[in-house]
């Protein structure tokens, strides 16, 4: 008997775990976001689901989820993690990037919408509370489908993708304030006065204070003193102890836990530990959303859709449109976007999101809205989320359609996006990584630069280099980079392992990337030449062909035939190095890169 009393108190995190071991996979490969298997898990699996069948059915307590409040804890931290993440994206440079998207069209997108479907609310509701809160759940749009869906398209960087990005942005800024009003109306506690709500706003002015003042203070040496153990596990758990004692300490304090995990992110998002601790939160960041979808799923009760099907689904139909239309007229005529670019933004952010299921949950409980027309809304918000990807295949082709060739480019009417398109990425950034990046200055060629050395970063930073600690072998902190829209990787490491790590994760992330790399000698550039790399450079045979040259030039030698024949000397080298590879393996007629590809038919020729 104590067996299965064990075991039962393990079932949320075994059926959970579960659950994420079949929608994962299988929603990767049907190309639909898993936050939607989640919330069809959760609504299958929760007490409106199977869970209705348990008592003819005991079995099924042990695959259903009855009891939302024993892993709403745990829930809530997905939430979380997503906002420490958003904060992490948030720069001073990209904000003032795009400061008149996010504050301009962001805000105006959530006004507008929020008096549009507020003023629809309040026909129903008689209630200007809770007409409002309506209007502002109902005006948020999904960061987690909506974002993913365009980097799937690769439309994150079109004219759409970064208006949708900054709305979104501005959306989940929102989100703190929206949280907190609702904790001060809740009609558990005693009944607000001014006084009490002037105390409640100081409070939380106060814990702010002090979370930022303590933050800019503990975080950066806090995360030098733990880069220089060079202990990834270390790195990892002072990344989740920093999401967990500033969510807390802003709940002790009134404030929400979301909006504590969010300053913490922002704080650090102008260190040189942004993009490591982005790497490696995002696998519990993902996980962590997984648990909140399938508690939202497990409070949507169905028998709603089935008691008036037409009045939900014409409703949700109503709130896509009325959104959609908004959002498109506000972008067409206050900002100037081409139609085709409006168009595209209002179909991606028409649907509802997360946080407006977070929003009317914490109504409901609140005591603000009525549990079953509460219920009705966050049914038909979830039905808008789950036509998201469909919405974004049917906004690109209306935006093909209305894309004018003659018409200014729309990406000369929005700014340009915060991580610079065709920058080249250098891993490693001892001496021979700053003599690239000080070529590359010297070209006007943007370019980002990684190294696992906290002081080296800390150095560079303070000359103004755009320096970040982290390991470029993690294929999650070569995306966190951008590898994504990299122009070339240049690998400038000093040991063979750590060069051939790096090239095999960017080489597997971007079959079309250019990967120049740094090689010990020539067996090593072979053997570099093998995992995908463009050029590898051995250090020995530069080494001898400069000496030569210095030589050849000294000695009397027309400084133009010594060039030349340094760089024919060169090319030979190259060709030797991958013929030797390609000896090496006689059945491989072509390299894995593009470029070497193309190098290698000149070759033959």
């Amino acid at each position: 008997m104590a067996t299965a009393v064990d075991l039962y108190s393990y079932q949320e995190p075994i059926l959970f775990l579960a659950t994420a071991a079949i929608v994962v996979p299988l929603f990767h490969r049907l190309k639909i976001s898993p936050v939607l298997g989640f919330l069809g898990a959760g609504a299958l699996l929760g007490p409106f689901g199977l869970g209705q069948w348990v008592k003819e059915q005991p079995w099924l307590d042990w695959i259903t989820l009855t009891n939302p409040e024993r892993v709403s804890h745990i829930a809530e931290f997905g939430v979380v993690f997503l906002l420490f993440t958003i904060g992490l994206e948030l720069s001073w440079k990209r904000l003032r990037n795009l400061r008149r998207l996010v504050f301009g069209f962001g805000f105006l997108q959530v006004l507008l919408c929020t008096v549009a479907l507020g003023a629809l609310a309040f026909t129903s509701f008689h209630s200007v509370t809770a007409a409002v809160l309506v209007g502002l759940a109902l005006a948020l749009s999904s960061t987690a489908i909506v974002l993913p869906v365009l980097t799937e398209q690769k439309r994150l960087n079109a004219p759409a993708g970064r208006v949708s990005f900054s709305a979104l942005l501005f959306q989940d800024l929102a989100v703190a304030p929206i949280l907190f009003a609702i904790a001060t109306l809740d009609t558990s506690r005693p009944e607000v006065t001014m006084s009490s709500f002037a105390m409640l706003v100081l409070q939380a002015a106060l814990a702010l204070f002090l979370l930022v003042g303590l933050g800019r203070l503990v975080l950066r040496p806090f995360f030098k003193l733990v880069t220089a153990m060079k202990s990834p596990e270390f790195f990892m758990a002072a990344c989740l102890l920093v999401v967990m004692v500033t969510s807390l300490a802003a709940a002790a304090t009134g404030l929400s836990m979301a909006l504590g995990a969010f300053i913490a992110g922002l704080l650090l998002a102008e260190t040189e530990y942004r993009r490591a601790i982005d790497a490696m939160i995002q696998p519990f960041k993902g996980l962590l959303l997984g648990v909140f979808f399938m508690s939202v799923g497990m409070k949507l009760d169905l028998s709603h859709l089935d008691a008036m099907p037409k009045q939900i689904l014409a409703a949700a139909a109503l709130i896509v449109l009325i959104k959609g239309a908004i959002i498109m007229g506000l972008g067409r005529l206050a900002f100037g976007f081409s139609t085709a670019v409006a168009a595209e933004t209002g179909f991606l952010l028409g649907p509802g999101g997360e946080f407006g299921l977070v929003i009317l949950g914490e109504a409901i409980a609140a005591g603000l809205l009525p549990k079953d027309m509460g219920q009705n809304l966050l049914l038909i918000t979830t039905l808008t989320m789950i036509v998201v990807p469909v919405m974004a295949r049917l906004g690109r082709k209306l935006s093909r359609s209305l894309e004018d060739p003659r018409a200014l480019s729309p990406e000369a009417k929005v700014p340009p996006p915060a991580d610079e398109i065709g920058r080249v990425i250098v891993a490693g950034y001892g001496r021979v990584g700053q003599l690239v990046g000080e070529m590359l200055e010297r070209h006007n060629v943007p370019y980002l630069a990684l190294d696992l050395d906290p002081s080296r970063v800390a150095a560079q930073r303070k000359a103004g280099k755009p320096v970040f600690f982290g390991d470029g072998s993690y294929p999650e902190f070569l995306r966190a980079c951008g590898i994504e829209n990299a122009r070339a990787l240049v690998v400038t490491l000093d040991t063979h392992a750590s060069i051939e790590a790096v090239v095999a994760a960017a080489r597997h992330e971007r079959e079309d990337l250019t990967i120049v790399a740094r090689a010990k000698d020539a067996r090593h550039a072979a053997e570099l030449y093998e995992h995908g790399v463009d050029d590898a450079v051995p250090e020995t045979i530069e080494a001898s062909l400069q000496l030569t040259e210095a030589v050849l030039a000294d000695i009397g030698v027309p400084m133009g035939l010594v060039i030349a024949s340094i760089h024919e000397r060169r090319d030979e080298f190259r060709k030797e190095l991958k013929q030797s590879h390609r000896r090496g393996d006689p059945e491989r007629t072509e390299f894995r890169s593009r470029r070497t590809v193309g190098k290698y038919a000149e070759s033959k020729s």
